[in-house]
């Protein structure tokens, strides 16, 4: 897997190129372990993402601590069709994660 890191300021994008999956997750794990401590933001660029399993959620999700704070303030861009998809079946299934707080605007039509 390769993935894209631009840091701004306080602000880490990090851009997957390929699908995320269980294969892909170390590394993009190492990616975002590698930002420097001053990043209060992180943005996952999904754009280059066009499928992602539920290892795409455990990477959205494990920044939280167990009393569900989190180093960063997380984001999301750039979503396909099936990762989007997936994060809206997650925020569904499981509204406590906060998976909705990841997904733009309202719920767009599947086309068939």
């Amino acid at each position: 897997m390769h993935s894209t890191t631009t840091i701004d300021g306080t602000t880490a994008r990090i851009t997957p190129h390929g699908v995320i999956d269980f294969d892909t997750l170390p590394g993009l794990r190492a990616s975002r372990a590698a930002l420097p401590p001053e990043i209060t933001a992180v943005t996952w660029d999904l754009r280059d993402t066009v499928f992602m399993d539920v290892a795409g959620l455990h990477l959205l999700t494990e920044h939280l601590s167990e009393n569900g704070h989190s180093r960063w303030i997380v984001a999301v861009a750039g979503l396909a069709a099936q990762p989007e998809r997936l994060l809206r079946m997650a925020a569904e299934a499981f509204p406590a994660l906060g998976f909705g707080r990841l997904l733009p605007g309202p719920p767009r039509e599947q086309v068939s």
